[in-house]
């Protein structure tokens, strides 16, 4: 017997700039509130036409469910929502974990082993639409900076877009698993006086490295970036 088709999802437009992040929120609170495990997400169309945006913001957010335990995308069926449990709703390695100082020395060392090397592959791999995309990140994190405002979607965004114009969905997982378990650590350091200044001018930096389409470049200016953040984040331990 079929079962009913499940509600449609109350959901409202999202402004550009608050893209993908925005999006699995709401996806994520409708999933709770009215989906069971195995039912289908609305075809891609029809979450680009309810939330306004891009069909690679809705790819990404799902993605980020996907990597959270809450979505299941099947190929040649659709987007399927999995066991939804108090474990699907956190991210891997947090909590409790993550305040301890090992844990934290553990995921900034596997981000300074990975996030380099995207940063190389993006150099070879980035089309120039992802390269737009980046520029116009951190075009938005400089006019809040400049406003005194927290930009931190927008340096989770670069790090984000960096990791996809790497083209590797291993990678990319594995990136949305290390920033989300990271980010209050990250938002910390950030309200560090003069890093979001420093912060900006080192995203530039390895963008304008992955635009020249130089790989050692955007290597070296990924690592020199994150031993700062890290360096910061270690002291606020």
């Amino acid at each position: 017997m079929t079962s009913a088709a499940p509600p449609k999802p109350a959901l409202t437009a999202i402004p550009r700039h608050r893209v993908y992040t925005k999006v699995a929120e709401q996806l994520q609170n409708h999933i709770v509130d009215h989906l069971k495990p195995g039912d289908m997400l609305p075809p891609e169309r029809e979450l680009v036409r309810m939330f306004g945006v891009s069909r690679s913001s809705i790819r990404d957010a799902i993605r980020r469910l996907d990597t959270v335990g809450l979505l299941e995308p099947r190929q040649g069926v659709g987007t399927v929502v999995r066991d939804v449990s108090a474990d699907a709703l956190v991210t891997p390695v947090t909590t409790a974990l993550l305040q301890k100082r090992k844990v934290i020395h553990e995921l900034l060392d596997v981000r300074m082993t990975i996030e380099p090397a995207l940063a190389r592959r993006a150099a070879r791999h980035a089309s120039p639409d992802q390269i737009t995309e980046m520029r116009a990140i951190l075009d938005r994190q400089e006019r809040k900076i400049q406003r005194g405002e927290s930009a931190t979607e927008e340096d989770t965004d670069f790090h984000h877009r960096i990791a996809l114009a790497a083209d590797n969905s291993v990678m990319l997982k594995l990136t949305l698993v290390l920033m989300d378990s990271l980010r209050e650590m990250r938002e910390r350091s950030l309200q560090v006086g003069g890093r979001p200044q420093k912060s900006l001018v080192a995203h530039r930096r390895i963008l304008a490295a992955i635009q020249k389409g130089d790989g050692a470049a955007a290597q070296a200016a990924m690592q020199e970036h994150l031993l700062e953040v890290q360096k910061l984040i270690l002291q606020k331990l």
